[in-house]
């Protein structure tokens, strides 16, 4: 039951965005035990962020798990997303923020895990 939130100050085009809900369908599978079968994927474009005091193209991208990984695990899932950034999007890597949640609460279809 994973989520992604990517927000990025970037236009992103419906292909991109497209693009991008493949790829990190993809990605998710780093994860043991996730899928894109369960992955819920938010696309925000055009938000205001700053970086280092700058507006220059960058992204923020949180990922919600229900649930734990390994910390190695995320390491991937990181080096994965910010390559997908720079692919998709022509984002530098390193204006490329990710952070995890872990939660043991999820619900869906009116109940929880």
């Amino acid at each position: 039951m994973p989520y992604i939130d990517l927000k990025t100050n970037a236009a992103v085009s419906d292909a991109q965005k497209t693009a991008l809900k493949s790829a990190l369908g993809q990605a998710i599978t780093l994860l043991p035990g996730k899928s894109e079968q369960w992955l819920m994927v938010g696309i925000q474009p055009d938000c205001a962020l700053w970086f280092q005091g700058s507006d220059a193209p960058a992204a923020m991208v949180h990922v919600e798990v229900f649930g734990s990984a390994d910390p190695a695990a995320y390491e991937k899932m990181t080096a994965r997303i910010c390559k997908i950034c720079a692919d998709e999007l022509g984002l530098p890597q390193n204006r490329v923020y990710v952070n995890y949640s872990e939660t043991d609460n999820w619900g869906w279809n009116g109940s929880n895990f």
